[in-house]
């Protein structure tokens, strides 16, 4: 893997976050719920599916299909779950922003909006 495709985008790792809380309900009407729920997100849902093919193709998710319903039509929603390349590739963005955000005050980011030619975060 090229070194600029270990790392997950925001709304990657949200999307992936996402999966884990839901688990075995991991499916594209779910997550774009819980987003809006948890996070105050409005996601297309097209944006939540293109994500997690790209994450798929990546070996960060994968998906498969459930049973059939009538309410969809006799059409099988897509489920998706983090695999532990996705786990690993998580952790080791949560390390970075860890890492990136010691030494980082509230009162470094107020100051920074507050007279941002000062800032240290420019």
């Amino acid at each position: 893997m090229a070194d600029k495709e270990k790392f997950l985008g925001e709304f990657e790792q949200t999307a992936m976050l996402a999966l884990i809380q839901l688990k075995d309900n991991a499916y594209g009407a779910a997550i774009r719920q819980l987003l809006h729920e948890q996070v105050e997100r409005d996601v297309a849902i097209g944006a939540i599916y293109s994500t997690l093919e790209r994450l798929e193709k990546k070996g960060m998710v994968q998906s498969y299909l459930g049973e059939t319903t009538p309410e969809r039509g006799g059409r099988p929603k897509r489920y998706f779950k983090v695999t532990g390349q996705g786990e690993s590739a998580l952790k080791k963005a949560r390390e970075a922003m860890n890492t990136l955000w010691q030494g980082v005050s509230l009162r470094a980011i107020v100051n920074s909006i507050i007279s941002p030619s000062h800032s240290t975060l420019q």
